[in-house]
């Protein structure tokens, strides 16, 4: 199945930065201290771990569209315990998608591709790095929740300014 016919590469970025947009609107809703210690129902991981593995499998997923290459990945790479360093992170990858995304030629999605968690089209690994983003986001949502914490709405998927 073409999945180009489904949605235009145009349409998935913005598709993809808007839920990139809310999950970081999630993260900066957690108190410094509690994005890296807090979590619900132990032993699931703190939000700010979950957030990491979203960035690190939507970078896994970025380089892999662009360069062809998809290598297993560093699942125990540097995972910094602070906010500042996760945001900068995640805004550094946002402008990366930005620019690169579109680059990758419409005829890679439907190529099958042998990945660390299995072979599949290079579409479907995309979509998982979304799929992901939004169960660990969704896990956020029942952590702030616990804190007393209002999070974003959900359906709010456009960049919108966050207060300091």
């Amino acid at each position: 199945m073409n999945q180009q016919g489904i949605l235009s590469p145009e349409t998935f970025l913005s598709h993809w930065q808007g839920h990139r947009h809310l999950t970081r609107r999630v993260i900066e809703a957690f108190p410094e201290a509690q994005l890296f210690t807090f979590t619900a129902a132990p032993p699931m991981r703190t939000f700010g771990e979950l957030a990491w593995e979203c960035y690190g499998v939507a970078a896994y997923t970025l380089s892999g569209l662009v360069t062809d290459e998809w290598p297993a990945p560093d699942l125990n790479g540097p995972s910094p315990q602070d906010k500042r360093a996760l945001l900068a992170a995640w805004d550094a990858l946002t402008a990366r998608l930005d620019a690169e995304l579109l680059t990758v030629p419409p005829s890679r999605y439907d190529e099958m591709k042998v990945m660390f968690w299995g072979t599949m089209t290079a579409f479907t690994a995309a979509i998982y790095a979304v799929d992901n983003e939004i169960h660990h986001r969704a896990q956020g949502y029942v952590y702030l929740r616990a804190l007393g914490i209002e999070p974003p709405p959900f359906y709010e998927r456009g960049q919108v300014p966050v207060s300091a």
